[in-house]
């Protein structure tokens, strides 16, 4: 496969995930956010397995270990994650979704530092002074008049970047197919329970939704996940990295043009810079380290593989 075809798989990955935020806004109408998130996950436990099947039959070793303790952590970040911003969908626009929830990019490394004890670089600290920026610009110029919902999404950023630094670590131990299928029965088991406890799901519900959870589970995971397989193993890191971005700007258009939501100029600006954070932080180090030119960028193979997900 050449770089050009790879990269057009990317693309297409990168619009999947964007899109997803119309259909998971969609689905807010009909069954509660957790609700969503089991049926997503019972759904794409399902897709997934035959996958972790074969991935196992191919696979020359056992079971390398730690892998089913960092499957469970993943899950658990997950499904907070996933729940907050389903919660915040409630409210909030798909444009400000979009890129509040792109602020997990960002947070990724901070995290990591507290897990590893390894410093941020520099240029770290000017993606945050440029992500917390963009936010407020996002608002019109205060926090104050971000919804409830804004502030659930922008929560759940630090979740998903969680779920990032636990996929690093489990990417050790192989197997990304069986630890994303792991992950997503946790999700499947916690998400069901949670929605019998706090809601009320219920068949008319679930089937009004049937759409929204399918495009979600199916294309938006599944299918996206293995689209960015194929594309990293033909993509340097830089590239992978930029094409990657553009999902904010997918949901962006595409809330535009479905749902004919509009930011004001200042809200373009907060994005934009959201935007170049995010990018910030992917590229900056592939440019920079002679060992990153060679491998995936860790946002892509760690962030997307197990969260293609999104």
């Amino acid at each position: 496969m050449t770089r050009t075809k790879a990269a057009w798989l990317l693309l297409l990955a990168a619009a999947l995930w964007g899109l997803a935020f119309l259909f998971q806004k969609s689905a807010m109408s009909h069954v509660g956010p957790l609700t969503f998130v089991g049926a997503r996950g019972v759904l794409a436990s399902l897709a997934l397995a035959p996958l972790a099947w074969w991935e196992a039959r191919r696979s020359a070793g056992p079971r390398q270990a730690g892998l089913l303790r960092w499957s469970l952590a993943g899950g658990v970040a997950f499904v907070l994650a996933a729940g907050l911003q389903q919660s915040g969908l409630q409210t909030a626009t798909v444009t400000n979704s979009g890129f509040l929830t792109a602020l997990y990019v960002v947070l990724t490394p901070l995290i990591a530092w507290g897990v590893s004890r390894t410093p941020p670089s520099g240029f770290v600290w000017l993606a945050v002074a440029l992500s917390a920026f963009g936010t407020w610009l996002l608002g019109g110029g205060s926090f104050a008049s971000f919804s409830a919902g804004d502030a659930q999404v922008a929560a759940s950023a630090f979740f998903w970047a969680a779920h990032v630094v636990i996929t690093g670590r489990a990417a050790r131990a192989g197997r990304p197919l069986a630890f994303t299928l792991i992950g997503f029965l946790l999700v499947a088991v916690a998400g069901s329970a949670a929605a019998f406890r706090f809601e009320v799901p219920s068949a008319a519900g679930l089937a009004a939704a049937a759409v929204d959870i399918a495009y979600v589970a199916l294309l938006s995971s599944a299918v996206a996940f293995l689209l960015l397989i194929v594309a990293l193993k033909h993509l340097p890191p830089t590239d992978a990295a930029v094409i990657a971005s553009t999902e904010t700007v997918f949901a962006a258009l595409a809330a535009h043009v479905f749902l004919g939501e509009r930011l004001p100029a200042l809200g373009w600006v907060g994005a934009l810079l959201i935007l170049m954070a995010s990018v910030l932080v992917q590229v900056v180090p592939a440019l920079l380290s002679p060992a990153a030119r060679v491998a995936p960028p860790a946002r892509v193979t760690t962030g997307r593989a197990c969260r293609a997900l999104r």
